[in-house]
């Protein structure tokens, strides 16, 4: 893989990373979403006002294009595992800005996703 395709593949995740954490904030004031009709319309409705929903169906819109040019470059067979980088972002990110735990076992996993990428970036 070179090093356009991987900046490729990068912008993509960190788009989607984007999306994850704008979705989290669209429904941060809100609590739980329940399953039941009269509560969540009303829980939808409430969304469909609010700014970080829309931010993140837009990162997700451009990283779903972003990804069809990292597709037309890279085999799916590198590029998918790729986007466990997500995973890395998205848990750092979370813990800055939601205050979610950063635990040993956490970090253990998190330099796994890391090694498991970078073999198989190298590959």
């Amino acid at each position: 893989m070179n090093i356009v395709s991987f900046c490729i593949i990068l912008t993509g995740v960190m788009l989607n990373a984007i999306a994850q954490l704008a979705l989290k904030a669209s429904v941060k004031e809100m609590g739980v979403i329940g399953l039941n009709f009269s509560s969540s319309s009303s829980a939808f409705l409430k969304l469909a006002f609010e700014p970080f929903l829309w931010i993140g169906l837009f990162c997700y819109g451009i990283s779903v294009l972003v990804w069809i040019l990292a597709l037309s470059r890279v085999d799916v067979s590198i590029a998918y595992p790729m986007l466990s980088m997500g995973y890395v972002v998205n848990a750092l990110a979370a813990w800055q800005l939601f205050g979610e735990s950063m635990n040993p076992a956490r970090i253990i996993g998190i330099g796994i996703v890391l090694l498991g990428v970078y073999v198989l970036a190298r590959s």
